[in-house]
């Protein structure tokens, strides 16, 4: 059964809210630059898309549950970002082809496992051919809970998925990580092929 996202923050059940971007995510961001127009998927409070905009990026942020548009956007903004209420896997049609960069940190290990493919489709389809994708991905969530997110992936399920409409240009364990998510976390830099 899929998690009530907007139940969870309703209740302040929100043990996925570092008050941060994601340590992968700034550790990438101080080497290179995210540019152009950039879809963060899941974005929860906005962290990383504040992150990404700080570089001058115009980035969209959205989210299946109306409480985290409300918390993100009464944040003050830092430049070129907004925030759409909007279901990635659903993914609108104004959407598609729109992006050159697609940033993913928390969307993937949320979702149930036999929606990965729905997942994989919408994240080709949202990119502009030639498209980049950033993805940070749980490999060995803490401490699991059986049936319940986060859930991991191998590199072989992420070759399996993305393989058909991504090229694989690096792969990396991060140096950095959140507490208690050190060495549990794979960042894959993909780019949307022609094929």
């Amino acid at each position: 059964m899929p998690t009530d996202w907007e139940a969870k923050y309703r209740a302040g059940d929100m043990r996925w809210e570092k008050g941060a971007p994601a340590p992968p995510l700034m550790e990438f961001l101080s080497r290179r630059t995210i540019s152009g127009e950039v879809l963060v998927p899941g974005c929860g409070t906005g962290h990383d898309v504040r992150a990404i905009a700080s570089q001058g990026a115009s980035v969209l942020g959205i989210d299946i549950a109306p409480s985290a548009i409300r918390l993100a956007t009464g944040i003050p903004r830092v430049g070129d970002e907004r925030y759409l209420l909007a279901d990635f896997l659903d993914l609108p049609a104004a959407l598609a082809g729109r992006f050159d960069w697609l940033f993913e940190h928390t969307l993937f290990c949320a979702i149930e496992p036999d929606r990965r493919e729905d997942y994989a489709a919408r994240a080709a389809a949202s990119l502009k051919p030639g498209g980049l994708f950033l993805a940070i991905f749980y490999i060995n969530p803490k401490d699991p809970e059986p049936g319940e997110p986060p859930y991991p992936v191998s590199a072989r399920e992420l070759d399996r998925l993305f393989g058909p409409a991504f090229d694989l240009l690096e792969d990396w364990i991060p140096r950095t990580a959140h507490p208690g998510r050190e060495g549990r976390e794979r960042v894959r830099l993909m780019r949307r092929n022609a094929r």
